[in-house]
């Protein structure tokens, strides 16, 4: 009989245990003892075909990951409001002083698909929450309705939203916080970067 996905995932989680428990326990002890100390931040997509750390390779610790739909960052707005992105973006800057903040957009994204189809509405229909989230990113509805490049065009409204918390743009400009914006093709498996000098995304993964 077929294991089912749950079982699937813990005797995933046995491997992992045997990798970093038993084969590198060094690694873990490291984590444990010295707290995380990771230099990247990195903003993905809340879509289960896209997890960062598989796609990069990551090895625990070395990345703070903050997931969301359509990987959006919203504005600076400090308010009475639940703000769970700003709050985690808050402590990978101030408190984990992550050296890199990557935004990870990927083709095909459901999110900006429901931006193009409900964005001008601000409301998905029989949704509470999706259609204003994605709204934010609404002004990148003028770039045409191909998902994909409004897609890239959100990445980089969210990288200017980032400049708008004042302690990114204070370690940004004293060059000691790099931002990145990168856009994953899933038919093809090519990462594309964003280019700020070009004002474009630029293909390849060097």
């Amino acid at each position: 009989m077929a294991k089912s996905t749950v079982e699937r995932m813990l005797a995933g989680f046995k491997s992992f245990k045997a990798m970093y428990y038993e084969q590198r326990p060094e690694r873990v002890e490291d984590l444990v003892n010295m707290g995380q100390k990771p230099e990247v931040l990195l903003i993905a997509c809340s879509d289960s075909r896209v997890d960062p750390a598989i796609l990069t390779n990551a090895e625990p610790g070395e990345m703070f990951v903050i997931r969301n739909v359509a990987n959006l960052v919203p504005p600076y707005e400090p308010d009475e409001n639940y703000h769970g992105t700003s709050s985690a973006i808050e402590f990978a800057v101030r408190d984990l002083k992550v050296k890199d903040i990557v935004i990870l957009g990927h083709s095909a994204c459901g999110g900006m698909q429901a931006l193009v189809e409900h964005g001008e509405a601000g409301k998905v229909p029989d949704r509470d929450f999706i259609g204003e989230w994605v709204s934010m990113a609404k002004c990148c509805l003028v770039h045409g309705p191909d998902v994909d490049k409004v897609s890239r065009h959100s990445i980089r409204n969210s990288l200017q939203n980032l400049m708008s918390f004042p302690f990114i743009r204070e370690r940004v400009e004293a060059g000691d916080l790099n931002l990145h914006g990168w856009w994953y093709g899933m038919k093809e498996g090519v990462l594309w970067r964003f280019d700020a000098e070009r004002d474009e995304f630029v293909q390849g993964e060097e």
